[in-house]
């Protein structure tokens, strides 16, 4: 490559670098800082919310129903009862999910309300809409920075933004004269910003780079499964809290739970074990509206990772496996293995604290970033002054 097309290919590269950095500036930051934060969302939950995790023991000594009743004696006219979620560990309470009655949320969405419950006893903990709490703000913040209709799709386009600004800043850091040992040294310019930006962004670059392409993924997860060749799932996870799937013998998206469902939650958990052998409970989600409404109960089984999801027919008692699966990032396991890598969900606390440093270091390099940008701009106009009155 001759000097001159590769001091060309350099400026264009400085270009796009620079003008990522400084014309997504306002998106970059709250969207790296909240994912920071929600590596350890469960932790901050415990420590802002301990009343929610105030159990009385580990034993989930009581049947479904049980919590069930406690459940909807709380929700009261409130809520209507659609999951119970058990304790995936010990010390952890069981969880019942509301749908709460009046107009929906943003986008349509049922609103939720969710219950704190102490396995040993059944008592109710704690009781909140948990779409309004902190963590959730940092979910839609990180997933769609609260743009309507489109957000995702925006995240989505900014996470190819800093995978692009990941390459051209390891172009730019890269030495020309081959010297890459000399070039990880703290002192390679004069400045000290100009020191960090590239100390930071060469660190940083490959696991930035990665969790751009896999939040890439999750925001677009219909074209991103089309590019890998992952069929489809036959029907989407549903909202937050419902576990319910779109469509099908389910109902719609968003349909209610039935008002007088045929069978009982000791039926419809019992059918659910008997298909499932030496499983054990996970959640179960009640019928919603529908053409053939089914329980839809998850059983943990000895050495499975994922639990199983078994559709419970509410008018025969029938059980069989239901197609749309747990979901985490989707039913496929490579939406399950980019959404794990993109939020360190049990990727161990190594990767957790490389995601939180990803999170950080684009705030650290968009400032910085931003300042060595002014500053050059500063003495470009200085020069320009200088020459005119020359």
């Amino acid at each position: 490559m001759t000097a001159s097309l590769s001091g060309r290919l350099r400026r264009l590269w400085l270009d796009v670098h620079l003008w990522i950095g400084v014309g997504l500036l306002v998106a970059i930051i709250p969207l790296s800082l909240s994912g920071s934060i929600l590596v350890w969302h469960d932790a901050l939950d415990r420590a802002t919310h301990g009343e929610r995790y105030a159990v009385s023991g580990p034993q989930v000594a009581l049947p479904p129903a049980a919590y069930a009743r406690s459940a909807q004696a709380a929700f009261g006219r409130q809520a209507r009862l659609t999951q119970i979620r058990f304790p995936e560990a010990a010390g952890d309470p069981v969880v019942a999910v509301g749908r709460i009655e009046g107009p929906p949320g943003p986008g349509g969405r049922p609103r939720s309300l969710n219950l704190w419950i102490d396995p040993p006893t059944a008592k109710v903990l704690a009781k909140a809409e948990v779409a309004k709490g902190f963590s959730m703000t940092m979910h839609r913040l990180h997933g769609t920075l609260f743009i309507p209709e489109i957000g995702r799709k925006v995240v989505g386009w900014i996470g190819w933004a800093m995978f692009v600004s990941c390459v051209s800043g390891l172009w730019l850091w890269w030495p020309r004269n081959g010297a890459v040992l000399k070039a990880l040294r703290w002192r390679r310019g004069p400045s000290t910003l100009f020191n960090l930006h590239h100390m930071v962004g060469f660190w940083i670059c490959l696991p930035l780079a990665v969790l751009s392409l896999t939040g890439v993924y999750i925001s677009f997860p219909q074209t991103s499964r089309a590019l890998f060749g992952v069929a489809p799932p036959p029907e989407a996870q549903g909202a937050q809290g419902g576990g319910q799937r779109p469509g099908g013998a389910g109902g719609g998206r968003f349909a209610p739970p039935i008002a007088a469902p045929n069978l009982t939650f000791e039926d419809a958990t019992a059918r659910a074990l008997a298909a499932a052998p030496g499983g054990t409970l996970a959640a179960v989600s009640v019928p919603t509206q529908g053409k053939a409404p089914a329980w839809k109960v998850q059983v943990r089984k000895p050495g499975v990772k994922e639990p199983a999801t078994l559709a419970v027919d509410d008018a025969t008692g029938e059980a069989k496996a239901d197609r749309g699966g747990p979901g985490g990032g989707g039913p496929d396991p490579l939406s399950r293995w980019m959404r794990r890598i993109h939020d360190g969900a049990d990727m161990g606390i190594v990767w957790q604290t490389i995601i939180v440093l990803g999170g950080i270091a684009p705030v650290v390099l968009s400032i910085t970033g931003l300042v060595m940008w002014l500053r050059r701009r500063a003495r470009r106009r200085a020069m320009h002054r200088a020459m005119a009155e020359a």
